[in-house]
């Protein structure tokens, strides 16, 4: 199966959260999962637990599912920067949109 790497562009909560379940999704049928958070979406890592309706995982249950997974989450290194955050700290790799197309494969590649 081919793999698929999801970019979250934007600081929305519902976005990452979409792209987090469709990784796992696409883990779970056997094929190479990445989540890529550009630039501000990297700030969305800083609150894990925020409040969700009954029965909704959070953001840290649904990234603690993604690591279950192997789903491999990657934040920009300049959102990083920009959010006073550390990859090691959050528990996700850092990267760039270079080595993430240049690592691209024969994944499909998905903007959520």
């Amino acid at each position: 199966m081919r793999g698929l790497t999801a970019i979250v562009a934007s600081a929305d909560h519902d976005r990452l959260r979409a792209a987090l379940t469709l990784a796992c999704a696409a883990a779970a049928l056997g094929g190479r999962a990445r989540v890529y958070l550009h630039e501000g979406a990297v700030a969305l890592l800083d609150a894990p637990d925020r409040a969700v309706p009954p029965g909704v995982p959070t953001l840290g249950e649904l990234l603690a599912m993604a690591a279950e997974s192997d789903v491999a989450v990657i934040a920009c290194q300049t959102g990083l920067a920009l959010a006073g955050l550390s990859a090691d700290t959050l528990g996700v790799a850092a990267g760039g949109l270079i080595d993430l197309l240049a690592t691209l494969g024969d994944d499909r590649l998905v903007t959520v």
